[in-house]
């Protein structure tokens, strides 16, 4: 018989794409992602109000109280045919807005609880975000580090044990019912922490197998695409990341490619062809701790993003951003957009013997408006 736990802490990690944006959304594509050491921490305890219904029998009492300093202050829910609803006077587009990502992980662990026969406790579940700044987002993957979290509190509250598997699995399934096109590659870097090497699932496939088959089923069958797997951190050279200061919306970046009629043109497949290259040598360039190599790869994949804004227009590359890039190949580094660009972060890597060089980057960040973030890669993911 499932017995809550009083309270429960999960924290997870932020990502930054290293190589790969664009092309993973598509399943199969490889890219490479690393962990941060900015996290989300959800916190999930019992409210003392009763227990909703997560079977889908139909309404019950409030169930769910969330409060995050992502949205709203607190919001309570009550289960309704299996999904949550928000209660009383509460702007129900507002609060879900808001607290889409939540929300959606906790329905689906609560449709798994419901498949095994098992009710939803109710639920207090506290978030807190260092992926963000005085409301501003930095880029790096909030919104995958509070679903990530929130499918682990959730899920231990619950006493469900789960294998990392599992719990990027509910939560790729939790982010496809919000936005489809969405790769995962930020679930997975939450998930699994330190460098990885990552392809998308076909959403469409998932989403579909749950309306069939059920959460369980999901969770047992092999996914068309998706391959995970941990890579060693980059040999000899350090990671240092500059923020625009500018917020960009990577659903928004990757809507724009949908518009312009881009998927299945010539330029697509090239990008596409050119992209998975990089990436394939620069897996191998990790792999082998050739630092070097992997310097040229990353130049490479600069050129490729610059080459899509050029014929595409998406405005990924901002003045910023463009300084970013420009600093670290200036002593020799390498440098790019970390994710779909349009603002946000920008990644380098550089000598770790070279602290002067690392010291004038830096500068050379402030100067042009781009903030040097004390960020580190999170060899974890999940930790309690």
């Amino acid at each position: 018989m499932m017995t809550p736990q009083r309270t429960v802490v999960r924290h997870a990690p932020g990502k930054l794409f290293v190589a790969g944006e664009y092309a993973v959304v598509e399943p199969g594509n490889p890219a490479i992602l690393v962990a941060v050491d900015r996290q989300v921490t959800v916190t999930v305890s019992g409210t003392g109000s009763g227990s909703g219904s997560g079977s889908g029998s139909g309404s019950g009492e409030a169930g769910v109280v969330i409060s995050s300093d992502l949205g709203p202050q607190s919001v309570r829910w009550r289960w309704h045919d299996g999904g949550l609803v928000v209660c009383g006077a509460d702007d129900e587009r507002r609060a879900r807005g808001a607290l889409a990502h939540v929300v959606s992980a906790i329905e689906v662990v609560g449709r798994l609880l419901a498949g095994r026969g098992l009710p939803v406790p109710a639920l207090s579940v506290s978030v807190s975000s260092r992926l963000h700044e005085g409301g501003r987002k930095f880029g790096l993957g909030s919104s995958g580090a509070v679903t990530v979290a929130t499918v682990a509190a959730v899920a231990a509250f619950c006493a469900l044990e789960l294998s990392p598997d599992t719990r990027f699995r509910l939560a790729m399934l939790a982010t496809a019912r919000i936005d489809p096109k969405g790769s995962g590659g930020d679930l997975a870097a939450s998930t699994w922490g330190g460098w990885i090497a990552y392809q998308a699932p076909d959403r469409a496939f998932v989403l579909d197998l749950a309306r069939r088959r059920g959460v369980e089923e999901v969770l047992r069958t092999p996914w068309p695409g998706f391959e995970v797997r941990r890579l060693p951190p980059p040999a000899g050279l350090c990671l240092e990341v500059g923020w625009t200061g500018k917020p960009a919306s990577t659903a928004s970046l990757v809507s724009g490619l949908h518009r312009r009629n881009w998927r299945g043109s010539a330029s697509h497949q090239k990008f596409v062809q050119a992209t998975t290259d990089v990436v394939r040598a620069s897996i191998t360039a990790l792999e082998a701790g050739d630092g070097p190599g992997l310097l040229h790869q990353i130049r490479r994949a600069r050129q490729e993003l610059a080459r899509l804004d050029d014929e595409v227009g998406l405005g990924i590359f901002t003045a910023e951003l463009t300084a970013l890039c420009d600093a670290a190949e200036g002593v020799g580094g390498a440098a790019k957009p970390s994710g779909a660009g349009g603002g946000d972060c920008g990644i380098a890597l550089l000598d770790a013997q070279a602290p002067h060089d690392i010291s004038q980057v830096r500068q050379r960040w402030a100067a042009a408006g781009v903030l040097p973030l004390p960020i580190r890669p999170a060899m974890e993911g999940i930790e309690e």
